[in-house]
């Protein structure tokens, strides 16, 4: 069985391309996420007090780009995976015609852990939760189980960006909230391209759209005066895309402290077609001569 929730969309929710931007469709899972979670624990009587069910990661692929209008998106969710300390969720956003046809636009992997609040800890799923979650269990065998986010940002030749904890985003549980680090990771990206319009002046503009995001979730980040250190670097040029790997660390008193991992795919856009492009000859190398780093020696 799958839970399906209709999620309105808003104004504010679209970029420069008028598409719904990457960050909002995080903010569009959490919502369902949650409304699955209220509707099978309160059908279970599973009572929580004290607790939580903190992201633990995302994984994410974006199919096709989501343009704003009145009505609702809908979103499916189900559980594809039944730990003793965790269970994955698997989401789908779409748009289904009176045939049954869909046009999806999104499909996601999301790992939670309950989490106790009160001792900082992660705990065991009780029977309850997983009897609650159970119904809702659907597991595809060919689909590979949601792995760690591994990436290696040298930080002598990455892009530094000083990040800044907004008051507005950190969540009920006083850390900052999971969606608002894939929008830290798009402003690393953000200043991160800005290195790259001296070098890029005799190419022709080229657009970038997020084609994957896959996200790692380390340690909690909290409200602080003190900016955050994120770093981000090109590790990979395919035809038509470019994958940036990146980290948020802070300083700590034992050494550096790292609070996520992100790698991130983008494909090179054409307004006018909406499709993928080839950037022209020349541009990869200028690229990485910009921005310095493993390729640029390969």
């Amino acid at each position: 069985m799958r839970h399906r929730y209709e999620c309105p969309l808003r104004w504010a929710d679209l970029d420069l391309l008028g598409h719904v931007n990457n960050v909002k469709y995080l903010d569009y899972l959490q919502e369902a996420r949650s409304a699955l979670l209220r509707s099978c624990l309160k059908a279970a009587g599973v009572e929580r007090h004290g607790d939580a069910y903190v992201v633990v990661r995302h994984e994410v692929t974006f199919r096709a780009p989501l343009m704003f209008r009145k009505e609702t998106v809908s979103i499916e969710s189900w559980v594809s995976e039944l730990r003793a300390a965790s269970f994955t969720l698997d989401h789908e956003i779409f748009d289904e015609d009176e045939a049954g046809n869909r046009t999806v636009y999104l499909r996601a992997r999301t790992v939670l852990a309950p989490f106790l609040q009160a001792e900082a800890k992660p705990r065991r799923l009780t029977p309850q939760e997983r009897e609650a979650l159970a119904p809702y269990a659907e597991v595809d065998p060919d689909r590979a189980p949601a792995g760690p986010v591994r990436v290696e940002v040298p930080h002598d030749h990455a892009t530094h960006f000083p990040l800044q904890v907004r008051f507005s985003d950190v969540d009920i549980y006083r850390h900052v909230n999971n969606v608002k680090y894939v929008e830290y990771f798009q402003e690393a990206r953000i200043a991160m391209m800005r290195r790259l319009k001296g070098a890029l002046e005799e190419f022709p503009r080229l657009m970038v759209v997020v084609a994957q995001t896959n996200l790692e979730y380390v340690t909690p980040m909290v409200l602080r005066s003190t900016p955050y250190d994120c770093w981000s670097t090109v590790t990979e040029f395919g035809t038509k895309s470019m994958t940036v790997d990146a980290e948020i660390t802070s300083d700590g008193e034992a050494g550096r402290v790292v609070h996520s991992r992100a790698r991130v795919v983008l494909v090179f856009f054409d307004l006018e077609t909406q499709r993928s492009i080839t950037p022209p000859p020349g541009y990869r190398e200028a690229v990485l001569a910009a921005l310095g780093g493993p390729l640029a020696d390969g």
